[in-house]
């Protein structure tokens, strides 16, 4: 009798804690919940999260308010979301910003692989190098000739992350010498690239796509497996005959440490019910973004996989990891 009374106090206690769960879990979110960025206005990273940000807003009933903070390689975006710890705080951008962290710091004041929770994908990202029209360089090869017979000369810019790490170990593998011009917010660097103060820019498709229809610049490849969405005759990176520079780069949105595995389910199911507005679809894939929601644990296993492309490359590239 004491057994079965311990068995069915024990039955309603997890059965109030499914209950208070389910509760807590229904009224998220309970105040505006932020999105913080690593790149600035008008990139692919905040177009895509203002148009959820726009959609979530009403469905959740709570403002979404998308926060950009570049600079620092994507560092202080980082430290501001996990500085926050909180479960309204979330980081919104490609995956890539941090899977190439050991590649590129000696140490960081955070462990990306435990202070950021992956919660939902949202978009696979094409990414393009650029070059000035008026330089007249038309194809990559042209570029790693120029480059090769002007050592020294031309001076290259990329968004920070996978851009970067992609670009500069590329020009390292080639033994090109080619200068690093660091931006803060990578924005400000098309209108550069157009004036001929930078010669070189490696950054999502959306970047380049403004000055590049204007006839200003010329986005010489990207490196996706296909051909971008709405770009027909931009050649990828292996049609150029350059496969190392192949990768898409996966986005997303993480939540911090601790994060409740039934939150973070219930943050992807929203995005999931929202991205069905054919709007967003076909807004992204006119600045060559796809649009791919995966769950928590889908999300986690493409960031494994991109952990694992990028430790390649850079054993292709002879590139150390900086720890």
């Amino acid at each position: 009798m004491i057994r079965f009374v311990t068995l069915v106090a024990a039955s309603i206690a997890i059965g109030l804690q499914i209950v208070s769960s389910a509760a807590a879990q229904s009224t998220y979110p309970t105040r505006t919940v932020r999105f913080i960025l690593p790149y600035g206005a008008a990139s692919a990273s905040d177009t895509t999260a203002r148009l959820f940000a726009d959609r979530l807003s009403t469905r959740w009933g709570k403002p979404v308010v998308v926060e950009n903070r570049p600079g620092g390689e994507g560092l202080v975006s980082l430290q501001a979301f996990v500085a926050a710890n909180d479960d309204h705080t979330l980081w919104f951008g490609p995956a890539g910003v941090f899977t190439v962290l050991p590649y590129q710091h000696d140490t960081a004041p955070f462990d990306p692989y435990h202070d950021l929770n992956p919660i939902v994908s949202v978009s696979d990202v094409v990414l393009a190098i650029s070059m000035p029209a008026s330089m007249h360089v038309d194809t990559m090869a042209q570029l790693v000739a120029l480059a090769r017979s002007e050592p020294g000369k031309l001076n290259a810019a990329a968004a920070n992350g996978l851009s970067d790490f992609l670009l500069f170990g590329f020009f390292k593998n080639l033994g090109l010498e080619v200068a690093h011009v660091p931006y803060r917010d990578i924005m400000q660097a098309p209108g550069d690239l157009a004036e001929g103060r930078i010669q070189v820019l490696s950054t999502s498709l959306a970047v380049p796509q403004p000055l590049a229809h204007a006839g200003r610049l010329k986005i010489l490849l990207v490196t996706s497996k296909q051909r971008a969405p709405g770009e027909p005759d931009i050649p990828t990176a292996e049609e150029a005959g350059y496969p190392a520079l192949t990768f898409q780069s996966t986005g997303g949105v993480f939540g911090p440490r601790g994060m409740p595995d039934s939150l973070r389910e219930s943050i992807a199911a929203d995005f999931r019910a929202v991205s069905t507005d054919p709007a967003i679809g076909a807004r992204l894939a006119s600045f060559g973004t796809i649009m791919n929601i995966r769950g928590p644990a889908e999300f986690a296993a493409t960031i494994q996989e991109q952990r694992d492309k990028i430790a390649a490359l850079a054993k292709t590239l002879g590139i150390n990891t900086a720890q």
